[in-house]
Formats: structure tokens, sequence, C-alpha cells
């Protein structure tokens, strides 16, 4: 029988809007998706759980956690990329621009390819650690698509713009190979 190594990647529920990235806490609509995304996993089998150390990625994984009995591991490379040093005018050309052209940075923020390699390097670190194992990871959309991005361009900008708060995608790994792709989420699935 082959090994295989499953990734849950879940992208964190609606939280308050706030300029705290670290410390914006999930809305009241978020904390009930959090426990949706629980009810979801209880049908997964889960090792580890760990999560961007951003408390909306933390929040969302909590239930998880709790119904599998696992502390939550903040690993920092699972938080958002960084999209530019302050605000930025508009958002919605600011991130198709960085989508367009990876290697393209705001001041002070990360390039897709920059935000990609430290995602990447941390899932396969992952991979290598907890092989044949079940790991869910709290994360958030743009850094979750990028690295997904990383295995196939399917996963691009339109992609992205089409995910919901929160999703949840297994992905199943043999060694550092990518087999499969499922998501978890959604009106059927969720």
């Amino acid at each position: 029988m082959e090994s295989l190594t499953t990734i849950y990647f879940v992208r964190h529920a609606h939280s308050v809007y706030s300029t705290d990235e670290l410390g914006r806490p999930l809305s009241e609509k978020g904390f009930a998706d959090a426990k949706r995304v629980a009810k979801r996993m209880e049908k997964e089998s889960v090792d580890i759980v760990v999560s961007s150390p951003y408390k909306r990625a933390m929040q969302t994984v909590e239930y998880t956690a709790e119904y599998f009995q696992v502390e939550i591991e903040a690993i920092e490379e699972f938080k958002e990329r960084v999209l530019a040093s302050g605000e930025v005018s508009d958002f919605d050309t600011a991130i198709e621009k960085v989508w367009t052209e990876e290697t393209f940075a705001w001041d002070g923020g990360e390039s897709n390819i920059i935000a990609q390699k430290r995602g990447v390097r941390a899932l396969f670190h992952l991979l290598n650690q907890y092989e044949n194992k079940n790991i869910v990871i709290g994360t958030h959309g743009n850094i979750m698509v990028i690295i997904m991005n990383y295995f196939s361009k399917e996963y691009d900008f339109r992609f992205w713009k089409n995910i919901e708060m929160p999703d949840i995608y297994r992905l199943t790994f043999k060694g550092n190979q990518l087999q499969a792709v499922q998501r978890l989420w959604g009106d059927k699935n969720g």
C-alpha cells in the first residue's frame, strides 16, 4: 500500500475587519462557520493541526483541534501574503497586478513568487516531518492559492476570487508530489 500524506488547507472564516492583521478576530458568523468547519472535519482523520499565527486563522481551526485533541502549532510561513507596507488605494487593482506579474511587488509587499517560496518551503517541511499523516493548516486565501499554484497553474487569480470564507481543500501527496485536490466545502460539502 502506498503511503500518502494529506493536507487540509482551511481558509479562515469571516473576521471583524481592522488594520490589526495579527490580532483580528473572527466575527459572530466566523465563529459559527468555524464550528461548521470542525463538524465537516469530524468525517476526516486528523493527526496534526497547524496554523498561521494570525488570530482569525487560529480561531477557524480551534474547534477542529479540540475535537481531535491536538494542540495548534503556529507556523509563521502560513500567514497571509503582505500586499504592501501600507494601505493600497485600490485593492482589486493591486491584487490583480501581483497575480498577473508574479515577480512584481508593491512597496513593502511580497510578490507572488516570494510568498509562494515561503509557503511551499513550509509545506514541504510539514510533508517531510509528518509523512503519512493528516495535517490541517489554518491559513488565508491568497497564500493558500499561491501555494496551490506552485503545483498547478489552474489555481490562479480567477480561482482565488471564487473561494469562500471559510473554505477547505484536501490535497493528497506522495512524498512532495501532489496527487489529488478535492474541495470539501460549499453547498454540497460544507
